[in-house]
Formats: C-alpha cells, structure tokens, sequence
C-alpha cells in the first residue's frame, strides 16, 4: 500500500499569478510620491512666490523691528568756547513684561540692580503683561546698566541715550534753562534755540530674537542728523564774578532775591545774567518753580530813581534844558502836588538839572516832568523800551508795563519823572543804558555772539553823552553812588530805592535797591544793572546795597577783558569830574544818599 500524498493548503479563492506585480506596485508608490512632492512643490510655490509678501510681513511683525538712533544734542559754548550744557552717553533699562515675568524668580534680583523695590517692580510688569515694550529706568550711568545687563535676564535689554550736563551747573541755570527726559527744552535757552539743538534722530531695522535682543542689523532707514552747536554771547567768568558778588550781598542784607544783567554796550550782547535764588539744572528733584524763574527778564519792578537819566534824556532833547540850566527849586525838600507829599532826604535848594542826578531829588525831578509835553515823555520813555519787549527772544520775557500817555494824570506825570508808576526788568533798564553809553543808538540785546542786530537811533548823541558826563557826578563825592567807585576807571551810573506796592498802596519796609551803570564812563564799554529784592538789614539803599555789587563785579570784569583804563585822578586828587550842581548851598559830602519813601501815588 503506497503512501498518502500531503494535502494541498487550502485555497485562497484567488488564481495563482493574478495578484500586483511588484512593478505595478512601484509604480504606486513612485505616483503617491509624485503626487505629495507635487503639492509640496506646489505650495512652496504658493507661500514664496504668490503669497510671499503677507508670510514676510508676518515674520517681519515677530522679528524684524524698526528701532531710533539717538542723536546727540548740540553743545551749548560760551563766548570763548568754553561748554555750558554738553550731553553725555546714557543707557536706559527696558524690558519685555511677559519674557521677565516667566522668569519671576529672577525680579529680586533686577529689582535689586535697578534701585527699586522687587514687588513694585513685579506688579509694573504685571500691569503691563500686554505690552512688548516698556522702561525700567531711564537714562543710568553706562556701568549701571552693564551690571543689569549682566544678570542675564530674559526680556531685560538696553538702549542708548543722550542726557544733558550742565558743568557751570546753578550759575548759568536761568539762561540755559535745561531739558526734559526726551532731551527736549523746556526753560530758557535751550527752549529757545530747541529745533537747532535738537537734531534729527535715525532709524534702523534690525532683527530680534524671541527674547528682544539685537541679533543683526539690516538697513538703516533714516540718517542720523545730530543737533547743531551755539556759541553765546555769555561770558563765563563774568557769570561766576556775577553769581558770587550777588550772592554775597544777599546774605551779607538778608534780601529775598536780586538780579545782575550785564551788557556789551557796542553790540547789546549780553554777556552775564544772574538770579538768586537758583537750582542746579543737573539735579531738578527738590528744586522750586519760583526758583527756575529768570527774574531779569521775567520780574518786573519799579525803577525808581534810576528811571532819572532817562528823564533827563526827555528834558535836554525838549530845548528846555541843559545840563546847567535852568536852577529848578526844590527848597525845603518837599513839594505838595495834588494832596501829595513829593520829598528828599535832604534840603538841596536850588539844583541844575545835573544836581537833581547827583543827588537824586525826587523834588526836582517832578518839577521837571511836569514842565514836559506829555506825549513828548510818554514817547522818549517808550523809545528807550519800557512798555516794549525787548525782543532779546527769551522764553517768557516780560514787556513790562508803561501806561499810554493819553492816560496820565498829573500827579501820575510827576512820580513817573522818578520811577514809580511804571514796571520795567532789569534787561530792560540795562538796554536803556547801554542806549545812553552808545551815543543814544540801541542794539536789541542778544544772547548769541556776534548776532549783528541793526542799531537804532533814539537820542541825539550830543544828548546821550551829557546825560552820561551828568551821571558820572553821582559816583563822584557827593553822589549818591561813591561805593560805586572803581580804581583807575571813571563810573558813570544811577542809583534807585523804590518802595514795593502792596495790596494797600506802598510799604513802608519793603524796597527794591538798584544801581545802573556805565564803565568806563569815557568810552562805554559795559553796562551793569544790579537789583536787589527787600534788604532787611543793615541798609536798604540802592548806593549802599547794589552800588557796591556792581564796582566789585565791574572791576574783575575790566580786568578780564582787558579794557584800559580812563581814569587820570581827577576822583581822587581834585573831586567831582563835573559841577555838584548846587547853587548856594552846603559842599557835599561822600554820605551816600538815595531816593526816599514816597507815599501812595
């Protein structure tokens, strides 16, 4: 019996060799291949080429940023190029709140490089978590910045800045002024002069990381223009011998405040102004508005006496004066005008018009301002500038206040021949005299060097320069102003005491003392005002008070400059320059006399 033979496997229902062949089934693969490559192709083609510019722009929105480049503002010189404002390099702290506020843990220790507390700090960024961009501190030392920098903190960048330094620093705050954070002005003559300072800051696109870092720099987009430099008229060694006498005087009296404007008579530059109390433009926290405050250009106060020379100016150019006649009578020292009580401090008798400036009779200059056309005075007190701005272009400059002409009483004419009724600022007063000294021409007074203002004729030079000859009797022996004095140069000046208005008329106890002058009196070369707000002690006189500022400022400065002197030792070996100007009465004496109290006009 032979053996069984194996039974087939079981059959699958399917024909052997019918099955894909291995060619067919590349093939598959080879198209399912194609096909996908086909539409990767397809869409690398649709992002790009055809919508290539909307995916830039979205990657351009996550990293590439357009960022400032700061500039820096110009430098502020003074006349002989030394720097009055610089700015230096800064860096500033910023942060992106929602990269710092994942690393939480590391806020103590940012908080602790700042200078600030941690959770202050923490509820900043919180407040903020929106936004991509905000400052930590603005404008630290560059050493201070690298050591936040060197935590290493995600989301804590820098960025340079520009802050301004001011090397003169409380001296020349109230001319400069001084600049936001922005490194913008905002007081003085840095707001002035801001568009030419200021520059034009660039711009750059650069690419970020995720964590705001610069990684590259693409383009630049905008050219970076920094701000132009300015050369002042300012000289800043008569700004410190100016700061120093002035407020040396104000401790040495006790007074409120005071003023000193100094001004090159030829050109009208100023070349000192200062104002006590100051602030330190480089460090504002503390400081008082009333302080930032450039009281010679934006304070206004009565003249008093020192409005006389401008009086007289009035009086010789009418053809009813000269400097020896007539004798105007101001017997008894009192003169009642109008129910008012018009005085001096002494009986002079009769005085030559020079005399009522050598002893600065009030009596005498009233008499004489009502002998004058009023429109005539009116018009000679507007042409020196008072009631005008005098357009020096300091932000905030006052016009002062002179009432039209038309409008004046008669008692109101007479004390205006002494300087009460009308309100002027010290640069004013000074442009007035810097008038006389040039031969009766006017420059508008400037504070940028070598500006080259057109002059302006206001007074005959024949007039101008017998007002000066008068006002150098009033530093002579006998004037009001000795104190004035300086050795080797010839002083020419004014002296004024004026009450202060008050809510009830005039105070019995509180006055403004001023001196106003020219040196050297031969051939003006600089003029000097020196106000001086409510002295309490010792003296209130404008000759006592101020007269002595304005010798010890002048004489540093003629030292300074190198202006020879004029003085041959008349002063001294023979007496006064001029005549005294009395007619019958006492020889004078070196006891310095000033302008009295007046009643309420």
């Amino acid at each position: 019996m032979s053996p069984r033979r194996p039974l087939p496997p079981p059959s699958s229902g399917r024909r052997r060799g019918t099955g894909p062949s291995p060619r067919k089934r590349m093939m598959l693969v080879a198209g399912v291949l194609s096909l996908a490559s086909l539409g990767l192709v397809a869409r690398a083609f649709d992002l790009q080429v055809v919508r290539k510019e909307f995916y830039q722009e979205q990657a351009d929105a996550r990293f590439l940023r357009e960022v400032p480049i700061p500039v820096s503002r110009g430098t502020i010189f003074d006349r002989n190029g030394e720097p009055l404002a610089v700015s230096t390099p800064v860096m500033s702290i910023w942060a992106n709140p929602p990269k710092v506020l994942e690393n939480a843990d590391r806020i103590p220790a940012l908080a602790a490089a700042l200078g600030v507390d941690a959770g202050e700090l923490k509820d900043r960024l919180a407040q903020r978590a929106g936004r991509e961009f905000v400052y930590l501190r603005r404008q630290m030392p560059p050493e201070a910045a690298q050591a936040v920098l060197d935590l290493d903190i995600p989301g804590v960048n820098s960025q340079r800045e520009y802050r301004r330094y001011y090397p003169s620093g409380e001296v020349t705050a109230h001319v400069l002024g001084f600049t936001n954070i922005d490194d913008h002005g905002q007081e003085g003559l840095e707001l002035a002069f801001d568009d030419w300072l200021s520059g034009q800051p660039g711009a750059k696109r650069v690419i970020r990381d995720r964590m705001g870092r610069v990684v590259e720099d693409v383009e630049q987009v905008r050219e970076p223009k920094p701000g132009k430099s300015l050369t002042l008229s300012i000289d800043r060694r008569l700004q410190f011998l100016a700061y120093n006498e002035l407020k040396k005087a104000l401790a040495e009296f006790e007074a409120a405040s005071g003023s000193m404007v100094i001004l090159d008579v030829p050109t009208g530059e100023v070349l000192a102004m200062v104002n006590l109390p100051t602030y330190n433009p480089n460090a504002l926290a503390g400081s008082k508005f009333s302080d930032r405050r450039n009281r010679a250009v934006t304070d206004l106060v009565e003249p008093g006496s020192t409005i006389k020379p401008v009086l007289m100016a009035a009086a010789l150019s009418s053809g009813k004066y000269t400097p020896t006649s007539p004798l105007i009578d101001t017997t008894g020292g009192h003169w009642y005008f109008q129910g008012k009580d018009i005085r001096d401090t002494h009986n002079y008798g009769l005085l030559t018009p020079t005399g009522v400036i050598t002893k600065s009779s009030n009596v005498g200059a009233a008499h004489i301002a009502m002998t004058l056309d009023t429109a005539f005075m009116y018009n000679t007190y507007r042409a020196f500038g008072f009631g005008n701005s005098t357009e020096s272009g300091f932000p905030g400059e006052s016009s002062g206040l002179l009432r039209i002409g038309r409008d004046w009483r008669p008692l109101e004419q007479a004390i205006m021949g002494y300087g009460y009724g009308l309100n002027v600022t010290p640069l004013q007063l000074a442009n007035a005299y810097a008038t006389l000294g040039d031969h009766g021409v006017m420059h508008t007074p400037s504070f940028i060097k070598d500006a080259g203002n057109a002059p302006k004729a206001i007074v005959s030079r024949q007039v101008a320069d017998e007002i000066v000859k008068m006002m150098e009797t009033v530093t002579a022996p006998g004037g009001t102003a000795t104190t004035a004095r300086i050795a080797n140069y010839i002083v020419a000046g004014k002296t004024g005491t004026a009450h202060k208005a008050n809510a009830g008329g005039y105070s019995r106890s509180n006055y403004t003392a001023a001196f106003a002058g020219l040196v050297p009196a031969t051939h003006p070369r600089l003029v000097g005002v020196v106000v001086i707000d409510d002295p309490q002690k010792r003296s209130y006189y404008g000759g006592t008070v101020s007269a002595p500022v304005f010798a010890r400022v002048m004489e540093g400065a003629l030292r300074l400059l190198d202006v020879p002197p004029d003085n041959i030792g008349r002063w001294y070996a023979g007496g006064p320059l001029t005549p005294n100007g009395l007619a019958g009465s006492k020889p004078p004496t070196d006891r310095p006399i000033d302008d009295v109290p007046l009643e309420e006009p």
